[in-house]
């Protein structure tokens, strides 16, 4: 199985060095590892940056990959965090790395950090869903230089509330997003993690999935999220299951930043 959503110690979130990570995946079974650490410029809406050594990261991951050669292929990639103002500046940082694969991501809207941020203070929740949504489609319509999205409907994570808003409150600007996504050829994201954080559904949830499949989306990644060594490859059995039973026959993982699709046996 092939991971393309994995977080690193070049992320300031995780602690995980590179290493641990592709000796625990391989420990697992797992063919390839797409590291994808995060990259999030202006996070917070006062110019501060959630950043990492690019040139270090690049000069680590060629080290990997001779090490490794034999036993896991190591891949390397990057979650950029979207927002509408920042899609030139991403494109001219990033439009000549030779990453595999670029995972966009929105974890700030209205220039507010969902985790650190007073988002969720001003909002009820189903005005929070529909700012979400509104500057997901906006970035995503300015902002080309990616092959997926990540955690599509993340914003599920936040705000502390009881219950997920029901799908069918934001439906259709979800459809609008997905069709936006198929017509431009960007794929989206399986993450795992909405069962670690307790969410009792993936990322995006079932509902999204068979959208995605009936509006013709077949480009589609798997990520565990994972932030520690021992988390690849979290609920890929389960995911794989579920894709199948939506009627999918592939997943797809990115080298070169094009699409490589696995057959769901």
């Amino acid at each position: 199985m092939f991971d393309s959503h994995v977080h690193s110690n070049f992320s300031p979130d995780s602690k995980a060095s590179m290493k641990e990570v592709l000796d625990k995946s391989i420990e697992k079974g797992l063919q390839s590892i797409c590291f994808t650490d995060h990259y999030d410029l202006d996070y917070d809406g006062k110019n501060n940056d959630l950043t990492f050594d690019i040139q270090a990261y690049f000069k680590k991951i060629d080290s990997l990959r001779d090490q490794y050669q034999d036993r896991i292929e190591v891949r390397a990639g990057i979650e950029l965090g979207l927002q509408p103002h920042l899609g030139q500046r991403y494109y001219t940082l990033f439009k000549d790395l030779p990453f595999d694969f670029i995972l966009a991501s929105v974890h700030s809207v209205d220039r507010e950090d969902f985790f650190q941020g007073n988002f969720f203070d001003t909002r009820n929740q189903q005005q929070a869903y529909e700012d979400y949504f509104t500057e997901l489609k906006q970035s995503i319509t300015t902002y080309d230089h990616f092959q997926a999205l990540g955690h599509t409907d993340v914003i599920k994570r936040y705000g502390g509330y009881a219950k997920p808003l029901p799908y069918t409150f934001y439906r259709e600007i979800l459809r609008e997003i997905l069709r936006l996504l198929i017509e431009k050829g960007k794929g989206i994201e399986l993450n795992t993690s909405g069962l670690r954080y307790g969410l009792e559904a993936f990322h995006p949830s079932t509902e999204i999935l068979r959208d995605y499949f009936e509006l013709g989306g077949e480009i589609l990644t798997l990520g565990s999220d994972s932030h520690q060594s021992t988390g690849t490859g979290a609920y890929f059995p389960e995911a794989l299951k579920l894709l199948k039973s939506l009627g999918f026959t592939s997943y797809s993982s990115f080298k070169n930043q094009q699409p490589i699709f696995h057959r769901i046996d």
